[in-house]
């Protein structure tokens, strides 16, 4: 047989099936290689999603502490306004200028220090 190239489907079957043979083998390989960078990407995240249960737990206890320390700082931020004192007249004179509730306008007239003004530009702004 002679090596000569086929033209137009000529020549014998076998040629024409070693060919064919020869292009499905490059296209299994192709995938092959492709599940192999798969496999390589997989083996990779799964590592990387092993978490221990020591750091998960050292996270809640920090986000339990943290809660507590927001917790404890409110409570003492709220008895610092009780200890402020103002006068009913005041509270008054904001509900009815900016018509709104009594324990908004105590709360912002003892945020403000007892000072009318100072919590009616903060109810403004």
């Amino acid at each position: 047989m002679s090596a000569e190239p086929t033209v137009n489907g000529s020549g014998s079957p076998e040629e024409q099936t070693d060919g064919v043979d020869d292009v499905n083998s490059k296209k299994i390989n192709k995938y092959d290689s492709g599940a192999a960078d798969l496999e390589k990407v997989t083996d990779y995240a799964e590592e990387k999603e092993v978490i221990s249960t020591d750091d998960i737990s050292g996270a809640m206890t920090i986000i339990g502490d943290r809660r507590l320390k927001e917790a404890a700082d409110k409570i003492a931020k709220e008895k610092e306004l009780q200890k402020v004192s103002i006068k009913k007249s005041d509270v008054e004179l904001i509900i009815r200028e900016m018509e709104i509730s009594k324990t908004l306008a105590e709360r912002t007239l003892r945020e403000c220090h007892g000072d009318v003004v100072e919590a009616l530009v903060a109810l403004t702004n």
